[in-house]
């Protein structure tokens, strides 16, 4: 890497912290920058030191296995982001497992990984117990800060430090690591990747396979966090321009063109059936769901936001957990409407537990909910408690909604 090339890194940065070593360094946005020219003659302003900072833990954990945990339902953020990470570890003959505990119920996901041979692997929970984490030296955290991963309890009962976070969603609690990267403000973890690769970090070039296989799920990852570049700031739009000089455009057609699953069209169908549509919102309950299908909620709400004279869709069910015996409510949010922030919209709504964690949140244009079934979980063979059941969470969800979106109104149904 050439010494006199700076990081890029967008002009919304609102935390980079560097741990380790006795260093404690935080750049606020105040903080004066300098503006470079990278390889390609774009101006950046640059943060001095922190590719520096990488490569010295990397130097200093080098010949180690490291994991590397993503959320349970990983996305192509945190896929492609993971990859590049792995990648960049090699070079320090660090061997790093990508691992999450979930499954890959999206379609697009699902194509990504096999069609890339994108390295990731499902560490069910079931078979937590035969697992030896003893050969782990490190733990890594990307696109995630632990909160959303069933592995992360396991990790911390092996005493596994936590080496690196890297992150675009904003600080969920204080975590102690030798490197952190967390920036709110930036559209994507695969963003932050390209940008370290474009600095020169690591020999990314159109002549290895593997480097045009994961420069195209990078360019997936960024298209998918910015809603098709939508929603993509300048930094956004110079790592895809870097990564269009090495992908290969015919593969992630081909990771876009996949097809949805019948199950996956069921639950559009459901929704599309039981929606509830009130000062241009539509809500719809779809019911119980098998815990692989929990990514047709989502796409369901993806689907009833294109609905005439809607600007916010709202979708959620119960998914039933077969394996950890335990079923939640989880609900997914869209949105057109630049005046609604799904973050704040959804706190408001549903508040939080009781220890203070609240049950959604979200960014631009989108978010999510998750809330425990507790008590009333887990199956039961009798039809009419089942049914009775979601009736009265289906009527609780909907009343909450309601209460924000029109409280002087009552429900009509479509």
């Amino acid at each position: 890497m050439n010494s006199n090339v700076l990081l890029p890194v967008a002009h919304s940065i609102l935390e980079t912290q560097f741990v380790g070593d006795s260093t404690n360094l935080e750049l606020l946005p105040e903080m004066p920058t300098a503006k470079i020219l990278n390889g390609n003659g774009f101006p950046y302003p640059s943060v001095p030191c922190l590719l520096g900072k990488l490569q010295q833990l990397l130097e200093r954990h080098r010949d180690e296995r490291h994991v590397i945990v993503i959320q349970d339902f990983p996305d192509p953020d945190a896929l492609s982001s993971s990859w590049a990470y792995q990648l960049i570890a090699e070079q320090y003959s660090i061997q790093c497992d990508i691992v999450y505990a979930g499954t890959l119920s999206h379609q697009e996901n699902i194509a990504l990984v096999k069609l890339t041979g994108l390295p990731a692997k499902r560490w069910g929970v079931q078979t937590l117990k035969d697992r030896d984490l003893s050969v782990y030296q490190g733990c890594v955290l990307m696109d995630s800060q632990g909160n959303t991963s069933q592995l992360m309890p396991l990790v911390k009962r092996a005493n596994i430090p936590i080496l690196i976070v890297i992150d675009h969603h904003g600080k969920q609690e204080e975590i102690q690591a030798e490197f952190i990267d967390i920036r709110p403000n930036m559209r994507a973890t695969a963003t932050i990747l390209t940008q370290y690769l474009q600095a020169g970090i690591l020999d990314f070039n159109k002549a290895n396979p593997i480097h045009v296989k994961c420069a195209t799920s990078l360019m997936h990852g960024i298209r998918s966090d910015t809603i098709n570049l939508l929603q993509a700031q300048e930094a956004d739009f110079l790592a895809a321009s870097y990564l269009s000089k090495i992908y290969d455009p015919q593969l992630l057609n081909s990771v876009l063109q996949s097809a949805r699953s019948s199950r996956v069209m069921e639950v559009i169908e459901r929704s599309l059936k039981n929606r509830t549509v009130q000062n241009n919102f539509s809500m719809a309950g779809v019911g119980y769901l098998r815990y692989e299908d929990r990514d047709a909620i989502p796409q369901s709400a993806d689907f009833l936001v294109t609905e005439e004279n809607i600007h916010t869709a709202i979708v959620y069910g119960i998914v039933h957990d077969a394996t950890n015996e335990i079923e939640l409510v989880i609900g997914s949010l869209r949105t057109n409407k630049l005046t609604l922030d799904p973050d704040e919209f959804l706190k408001e709504t549903l508040g939080q537990d009781s220890q203070g964690r609240y049950y959604g949140g979200g960014r631009d244009m989108a978010g999510g909910f998750e809330i425990p079934v507790g008590f009333l979980g887990g199956f039961n063979q009798q039809t009419d408690y089942t049914k009775l059941k979601w009736e009265v969470f289906d009527a609780q969800i909907k009343q909450k909604f309601i209460r924000l979106i029109s409280p002087d109104h009552k429900l009509i149904h479509s």
